[in-house]
């Protein structure tokens, strides 16, 4: 008896799951709106505390990612088994990456007394408080986004190895590759927002 595939049902579930992510941000995306319009120079001497550098790595490095998930995708179902892992691998590489330089930048800031609920954070205006209470919960929940798609690939990969992902059965992978693209899209608004606000 073989395998039930429902590849179309399997893709509708992802992109409903992945509608639900975009309400999740796109409210915090309003939210930060609201706030930006009330204390306009606040946010922008809180975005002038931030490491564009930094922030601009990241950009590169998950565009970088999309681009490799992208690729893995096209490799196995061209039947390029080993290009697809390495690929895959890459693409785990670089989120980890990512998440290495947003652990020096938020350490950084801690460093600097810059944190939730600080006694230094207190002391500042209040818009230089909200904007440094988004900072942390908008990248603090993309980067857990970001540590769950490596995880979710991390295992895709693991099933491609042991040929349960396939050239004919690649639907997981592609829902993977969907997952990080949505994660890759929301650090491109987040990255203007707070790093390039001034």
């Amino acid at each position: 008896m073989s395998e039930h595939r429902d590849y179309a049902g399997g893709k509708l579930g992802m992109w409903i799951f992945l509608f639900t992510e975009i309400l999740l941000f796109g409210g915090l995306f309003l939210l930060y709106a609201a706030y930006l319009h009330r204390y306009p120079a606040d946010f922008n001497a809180g975005g002038k505390q931030l490491d564009v550098v930094l922030g601009a790595a990241n950009t590169i490095i998950l565009i970088t990612s999309s681009f490799t998930v992208a690729a893995s995708i096209t490799a196995l179902r061209l039947g390029q088994t080993a290009r697809c892992l390495w690929l895959l691998a890459a693409t785990v590489a670089l989120a980890l990456g990512f998440l290495v330089n947003k652990f020096f930048e938020w350490s950084a800031k801690i460093g600097h007394g810059i944190y939730p609920g600080s006694q230094h954070l207190l002391q500042m205006p209040p818009g230089e408080n909200l904007f440094f209470g988004l900072y942390y919960a908008m990248t603090g929940l993309h980067g857990l986004h970001v540590l769950i798609g490596a995880t979710l690939l991390s295992v895709t990969a693991a099933l491609v190895r042991k040929g349960r992902v396939t050239q004919g059965n690649f639907g997981l992978l592609e829902n993977a590759g969907l997952y990080w693209h949505l994660v890759d899209l929301v650090w491109i608004f987040l990255f203007p927002l707070f790093y390039l606000i001034a």
